[in-house]
């Protein structure tokens, strides 16, 4: 999910790791600092649009691995969250660093996510932009909740429930698509379907450039 507004770059003292609070967090996650920059998919895609298989073992050096690359790759990118089958893997995971409309910064992975909304009759739609890093240079308006939880494992097989607001929510709606073979031009309409795909291809080019100079600066 393509990020909103400005990631923090500062030392925070309001974020929640793995949906707890910490006291101070440095404004690039240290998975960031472990990981290798993978090519990002785009729409359409194979891998993008079937449903991925869960995780099955868990605490494995290559699980940590690709939490690792897809923070770094997140970060490349300018995103807010990042799913695997993002970076070509088709497993049921993704990252977050994302803030909710209190200005609070999310960060964390989940593994294998369910999806929780509230009641249709308490759930309120939100109409906000939405851009994918997998559609680069595109944004629509997508109507998603504005609660939502996730239910999953972390990368040693601990249980996990992550709950976001606002922003944060819309963001936990929109990976947990990505690994059911959706991305969010699937929740539009014909008509801004295709205006998504045009500011797609007017502006991809100019976003993987910002990319591969981002990449080329964190490799000094």
């Amino acid at each position: 999910m393509s990020v909103r507004h400005e990631r923090p770059r500062s030392v925070d003292r309001r974020v929640r790791v793995q949906g707890r609070p910490v006291n101070s967090y440095p404004s690039l996650p240290p998975e960031a600092g472990r990981g290798t920059v993978r090519r990002v998919t785009v729409v359409g895609e194979e891998v993008l649009s079937r449903a991925c298989r869960e995780v099955a073992e868990f605490g494995t050096p290559e699980l940590s691995g690709l939490i690792d690359d897809l923070f770094l790759t997140m970060y490349v990118a300018d995103g807010a969250g990042l799913a695997a089958n993002q970076v070509g893997v088709d497993l049921q995971l993704f990252v977050y660093d994302c803030p909710d409309d209190d200005g609070i910064r999310h960060v964390g992975h989940i593994v294998n996510p369910v999806l929780d909304l509230p009641d249709p009759g308490s759930r309120r739609l939100v109409d906000d932009f939405e851009g994918c890093l997998s559609v680069p240079g595109a944004a629509m308006a997508v109507p998603r909740t504005d609660r939502a939880a996730v239910r999953g494992f972390d990368k040693d097989g601990e249980p996990l429930v992550i709950e976001g607001t606002g922003y944060f929510a819309r963001c936990l709606q929109h990976e947990t698509d990505h690994l059911i073979g959706h991305t969010y031009l699937d929740r539009l309409s014909k008509r801004d379907r295709k205006d998504a795909l045009r500011q797609m291809q007017e502006r991809r080019e100019d976003v993987f450039a910002q990319r591969e100079i981002k990449a080329a600066r964190l490799s000094q």
